[in-house]
């Protein structure tokens, strides 16, 4: 099967999107390995979407990207869409690089930091610039801006815009969930690591995780430190990734745990999940600790000093110029193709890197292939941190920062200027497509989905229902979205609604 083009028709500009020559075309007749293909793996715990677990190498989820269209103007607007995956014979080859594209930039990707940092070193390379917001823009320009380094929005003008023309948004979001270094590192108290002689950290549950899943993993960790600067006067971020596997959470030993205990496996998240860094050796052996606390502040005193002393030397800083940090968690396992015919790539963080990974591919397609010279709107990307715990913070979907986005990049362009009309119109003529994943039937676990609205892995894109409006599908966008796949010659559109006696998720 030769891969299809899934063409994204924007009813306010009239006209068909395609990856090769305008913006928001989702590929989706892809082989079975291409990254935003239904079935996914990933391993760790990743929010409660979990598909299948595989007790040989730990467990891992297969999920089904969707995408979720809403409005500009409501912000909880969304219907979900996937993208379509062919038989399992078909011939792959050529959709491997994609594949591995993807898996290089979640591999690239362990926090919501260094997703904003890769997705902006791609953006650059095909011309994008920084946007501080009160400079002048360009019909026919490329740029980007990001807030707190973790969430990104980049945008081109199409050359045949004009005021009044809609905006042409994907929306993912950047974070997933993890295991975050509390803002005091030190757990262990006694200098010899007490009664095991083991050194912790202290972490903290971000998101909602399986986190039995994170037991007996290989564990980095990475994120930004702040590092004061001597020579400037100031204070600098640093990035960091250690990808070695420094840390562990082990499993108590079989024969230490009764067999209700083994039955239940149930994680106390403050005593149970604290990673282990090293063991007090030199402290055993020599009695004593050569740390002096003398010299340290308030703050240094209560990080763990081997955790300050790696930062230190991964960075070439002095630990005493280490300031402050923001740190999680991550398998350093890399992603890998599973699957008899390499029809999976198994990962972490797919939720929501693949989307992350898909709408960027999709901007940069679309300045590449030339379909700036041919577009009368905005097209526009924005990956959001914090959507794992509710999108309320001041980087999250949440925030103002598209509403303002929009209205900074209509008045730099004259529309709102002299007349406000032209600003109501490009919101009424704006459409967002809210990209993010979900669940196909479990084969082990069928009757958790209702019995006639489950999706089947690989059979198509999927909308997303739900009559309270925890998602906010309506007639109009759920019919565009199969007119969209219709003439596309893909697969019918599944549709997915949650059984009465089980809880929804949300956009």
């Amino acid at each position: 099967m030769n891969s299809l083009q899934h063409q994204i028709i924007i009813p306010s500009a009239k006209q068909t999107m395609r990856s090769s020559n305008v913006f928001l075309a989702i590929a989706a007749g892809f082989s079975s390995t291409a990254a935003f293909a239904p079935v996914l793996g990933s391993r760790g715990a990743v929010k409660t979407k979990t598909l299948w677990s595989a007790a040989a190498s730990g467990p891992r989820r297969n999920i089904q990207t969707t995408c979720q269209l809403q409005s500009v103007s409501s912000t909880k607007s969304s219907t979900s869409l996937r993208a379509a995956m062919p038989s399992l014979s078909t011939h792959c080859d050529d959709d491997l690089p994609l594949a591995r594209d993807a898996m290089k930039f979640i591999d690239n990707s362990p926090d919501p930091f260094h997703v904003v940092q890769t997705a902006v070193e791609q953006l650059e390379e095909v011309g994008f610039v920084e946007w501080k917001g009160d400079e002048e823009i360009e019909i026919g320009g490329k740029y980007y801006f990001t807030r707190n380094k973790s969430t990104l929005v980049a945008f081109s003008i199409g050359e045949n815009y004009k005021p009044g023309k809609g905006f042409k948004i994907i929306g993912s979001h950047t974070d997933s969930p993890n295991l975050k270094v509390k803002p005091y590192s030190k757990r262990t108290t006694a200098k010899n690591g007490g009664a095991s002689g083991a050194i912790q950290l202290g972490v903290e549950c971000y998101g909602g995780g399986l986190w039995h899943t994170w037991f007996d993993r290989d564990l980095g960790i990475s994120g930004r430190v702040f590092v004061n600067d001597e020579e400037t006067g100031t204070i600098r971020q640093k990035m960091i990734k250690i990808d070695r596997p420094i840390l562990r959470i082990p499993n108590l030993a079989i024969h230490l745990q009764t067999a209700k205990e083994r039955e239940a496996f149930a994680v106390n998240k403050e005593d149970d999940l604290s990673p282990i860094l090293a063991m007090a050796v030199k402290d055993s052996l020599t009695g004593g600790s050569t740390d002096d606390d003398s010299t340290k502040d308030e703050w240094q005193k209560k990080q763990e000093p081997l955790l300050v002393q790696m930062l230190a030397a991964e960075l070439g800083v002095e630990t005493e110029d280490i300031l402050d940090f923001e740190l999680n968690l991550f398998d350093v396992q890399t992603a890998s193709l599973g699957g008899l015919h390499s029809e999976f790539v198994h990962s972490a963080r797919l939720d929501n890197l693949a989307s992350c990974f898909l709408s960027l591919r999709g901007l940069i397609d679309h300045v590449k292939g030339g379909g700036v010279q041919n577009d009368e709107d905005i097209s526009m990307i924005a990956m959001f941190d914090h959507e794992e715990v509710g999108s309320s913070s001041a980087t999250g979907a949440g925030s103002p920062i598209i509403g303002e986005a929009v209205k900074r990049i209509n008045h730099a362009l004259g529309a709102g200027a002299d007349s406000p009309i032209f600003y109501d119109r490009a919101i009424q003529r704006s459409l967002v497509l809210s990209v993010d994943q979900a669940h196909a039937v479990h084969p082990n676990y069928a009757s958790k989905h209702e019995k006639n609205h489950g999706p089947v892995m690989n059979g198509g894109m999927v909308i997303k229902r739900n009559a309270n409006q925890r998602y906010a599908t309506n007639g109009v966008t759920g019919l565009i979205i199969r007119q969209l796949a219709k003439n596309a010659g893909l697969p019918p559109i599944q549709e997915f609604v949650v059984r009465n006696d089980c809880g929804c998720g949300s956009t």
